[in-house]
């Protein structure tokens, strides 16, 4: 597509890993242990304009993915190369949490400004971290570095929603972790969400069921509400981890099919 229109944007969801064999009981608070769960598959965004480019989370490497025991695809700077795109030329890269999936490979984008909610570094640095049902989700070593990025002046704080660029915001929804962000970005089908760990999987959502790793579950759960108010459709929701997003979006080109998803069109059903 020619990108002839500065608020209108591509947008890419570029799955890097994968990891199988979930319970329910991991991807829904009260599932039964003994149901079949979904598998997540781990993704990076890219959303651009022919203004601006934005790239929405970094990924794991491979040395905390083989520690965690998830299995690495396509490493997002390739994904993004294939895309295009220049890791070490983007701009802006929105950090929607600092979840160890999420923060990873920051290093990779030496140019980059790093848009977090100041709720998030509160969170990541604070009390909570001390017990480990809270901080097993993040990488001390991530944080600490990204603490360092502060001083280096190259993170932009926000505190709620805001607009970086015409047909782009971030929205604070909160829930997961305390400072998550979502992305709410104009394309060719109208406003899409890119919910992040908003919602996990579709599932979550749709049916009300949380995702275990919570922060706020009365958050997590007016978060979907809060989704559904920023899309122009609830099909136009991305979740931030469901394998099915690869199924209901067709890849840019044939080369890219299991790797890249085109979000800035409907899914199919």
């Amino acid at each position: 597509m020619s990108l002839n229109n500065s608020s209108t944007y591509e947008v890419f969801a570029i799955r890097y890993a994968s990891l199988s064999n979930r319970k329910a009981s991991e991807n829904f608070i009260g599932g039964d242990p003994h149901e079949t769960g979904s598998d997540l598959d781990y993704y990076v965004w890219l959303a651009r304009s022919a203004a601006r480019t934005f790239v929405i989370d970094t990924g794991f490497d491979a040395a905390v993915g083989e520690r965690r025991g998830r299995k690495i695809m396509t490493p997002p700077e390739e994904g993004l190369k294939r895309l295009g795109v220049d890791a070490a030329a983007v701009k802006d890269v929105v950090i929607t949490h600092l979840h160890y999936d999420h923060v990873g490979n920051f290093g990779l984008f030496p140019a980059a400004t790093f848009h977090l909610q100041d709720d998030e570094m509160a969170y990541a640095t604070g009390r909570h971290m001390a017990q480990k049902f809270f901080s097993q989700a993040y990488e001390v070593d991530e944080v600490v570095a990204m603490v360092r990025e502060v001083y280096r002046g190259r993170v932009r704080f926000h505190d709620g929603d805001a607009e970086l660029a015409p047909g782009f915001s971030l929205h604070r929804v909160a829930g997961h972790t305390k400072g998550l962000q979502v992305v709410r970005v104009r394309t060719r089908v109208g406003w899409i969400v890119l919910a992040s760990d908003a919602t996990h999987l579709y599932a979550n959502m749709n049916e009300t069921r949380p995702f275990p790793i919570v922060y706020d579950v009365p958050r997590m759960v007016e978060g979907y509400r809060r989704l559904r108010e920023l899309a122009d459709a609830p099909e136009l929701i991305v979740p931030g981890h469901d394998p099915l997003v690869m199924r209901r979006y067709p890849a840019p080109s044939a080369d890219l099919q299991g790797v890249v998803a085109r979000l800035d069109q409907k899914p199919s059903s």
